[in-house]
């Protein structure tokens, strides 16, 4: 989607941490192995361009065959790549993710990160972005509505002060490991905080004096979500629910986190720029659902976001309203062809021989 056809009011969203090519390969061995931009930050963002939203990933792509398929995926959806390849460049990380179906025939799932699965070459691991490079883009950047980050480094929380000094809402998603310091920093600066694996924040057995944050959120998989906030406004401090909604298939529940985070951030920012203050308890809920019925909707496709590439943004617009009025989805199938630029024939990395 480009910027001449976006929404009149189109919000802008930066943000930095796991931007990766993910590899799909499909339970059905009929089906080509299929390649896209990934990660939490790629999904996330990538999303946020597909709601309208003007969305800048802040990376070090270089311009191996990884990065190229990454960012020409990215640019498809709208994607904004003027702060993608800060140097010192790097090789993008590779994700290849295998669907299968366990003994009772549900999706399954499972990540290869450090050696391909068919060629045994090795993975490139993600690498942050350095506070050198940061210093140097700063200038360049003067205003946001929502900063984003997933990963806990040094220069992502120079980014987040710095975002948050213009007035942007940050949201943090940890997803991998980090120091206490880091984390108790990142807390502490962010106004919304989702996670979904306790582990993740295991240095921190709660984390209410550690943050301020206007929303934490907790997802709890086919249980749905709970939510609270740590500011003194209308939603309160103790724990509420919200269970999931139905898709109509389950073939992969890859990248469902990323769609509730994306849905959530865009539903809030819908109309205009946001005041906590001004947020009822019955928006952030909406916000929420919205978050949810993206990600039962994405339960529908194998890979993270294979529903942009296998339905129309009418049909997608047309379930998602039936998901959010009804709790659930009706079973259908998904006729659109995947396009031939994201499909490998052979081969499951960029190094595998073809």
């Amino acid at each position: 989607m480009s910027k001449s056809i976006k929404e009149s009011y189109s919000p802008t969203i930066y943000g930095t941490g796991l931007v990766s090519l993910d590899i799909v390969v499909s339970a059905d061995p009929d089906k080509p192995c299929y390649q896209w931009a990934g990660g939490t930050c790629g999904n996330v963002l990538t999303i946020l361009a597909y709601l309208g939203w003007n969305s800048f990933p802040i990376a070090r792509l270089n311009r191996d065959t990884a990065s190229t398929r990454v960012k020409s995926d990215m640019m498809s959806w709208g994607v904004e790549l003027d702060f993608s390849e800060l140097a010192p460049t790097t090789n993008t990380p590779v994700i290849t993710q295998e669907i299968s179906k366990d003994k009772n025939g549900q999706a399954t799932h499972k990540f290869h990160w450090k050696n391909c699965p068919k060629c045994g070459a090795w993975l490139p691991n993600y690498q942050p972005v350095t506070l050198s490079a940061i210093k140097n883009i700063k200038h360049k950047i003067s205003a946001a509505n929502v900063f984003f980050f997933d990963r806990v480094s040094a220069g992502a929380l120079d980014l987040a002060m710095y975002f948050k000094s213009l007035g942007a809402v940050i949201v943090f998603e940890p997803s991998a490991k980090a120091s206490l310091s880091h984390l108790e920093q990142a807390l502490t600066i962010s106004d919304i905080v989702k996670y979904s694996n306790r582990r993740v924040l295991a240095p921190i057995r709660d984390i209410k004096s550690h943050t301020s944050a206007f929303l934490e959120i907790q997802t709890l998989g086919s249980r749905g979500l709970r939510y609270r906030s740590h500011l003194k406004l209308h939603i309160g401090s103790k724990w509420k629910t919200l269970p999931a909604l139905k898709a109509g298939v389950v073939r992969d529940t890859c990248g469902c986190g990323d769609w509730t985070t994306a849905g959530l951030i865009s539903k809030i920012f819908e109309k205009s720029p946001i005041e906590f203050a001004n947020l009822s308890e019955s928006d952030v809920v909406e916000a929420l659902k919205y978050g949810q019925a993206l990600a039962a909707w994405n339960c529908n496709f194998e890979g993270a976001r294979g529903g942009m590439y296998s339905a129309s943004k009418i049909v997608f617009n047309r379930d998602i309203r039936q998901i959010l009025t009804n709790g659930e989805q009706k079973k259908k199938n998904y006729m659109r062809k995947l396009p031939d630029d994201i499909a490998l024939e052979t081969g499951s990395c960029p190094s595998c021989p073809h």
